[in-house]
């Protein structure tokens, strides 16, 4: 058991950033297909109305580099980042930290994103045939 995990750890990467991958650009697609709706929504949460567009095109943009293995861990970092300001600005005020099902998406896709960024994309991607996103831990 001690040797499988190990050659595991390429298809672990690879589910986790297509899963994660996948929500984002379904999301970011689904911003920029309704744009004006979005921007209302955004004002309605205090931000200003073009967050809307940088969200929509940073969530699908960013889901298909995640997707792709494509600089994942510059993806992986900025979307983190979107996910933590939704946890902070919208998520957590609207409710207490209790009802785990208001912030349950945001928290997860957060921790994914962050995984890839410390983890990189693994050994099937497009960084790795491009000599990028080897792993940060010793030996890796």
């Amino acid at each position: 058991m001690k040797n499988l995990f190990p050659r595991l750890e390429f298809l672990a990467l690879l589910l986790l950033r297509a899963a994660v991958g996948l929500v984002f650009l379904w999301h970011g697609t689904m911003k920029l297909d309704d744009l004006a709706a979005w921007q209302r929504n955004f004002v309605h949460m205090g931000f200003p109305g073009y967050f809307a567009i940088v969200a929509g095109v940073l969530e699908t943009v960013g889901g298909a580099l995640l997707i792709l293995g494509l600089f994942a861990r510059i993806a992986g970092l900025l979307l983190a980042g979107e996910m933590l300001i939704a946890l902070i600005r919208v998520h957590w005020p609207a409710a207490p930290l209790t009802r785990v099902g208001a912030y349950e998406l945001p928290l997860l896709l957060a921790a994914g994103s962050f995984a890839v960024f410390v983890l990189g994309p693994g050994p099937a991607a497009v960084d790795r045939l491009r000599g990028r996103g080897k792993s940060l831990r010793p030996g890796a």
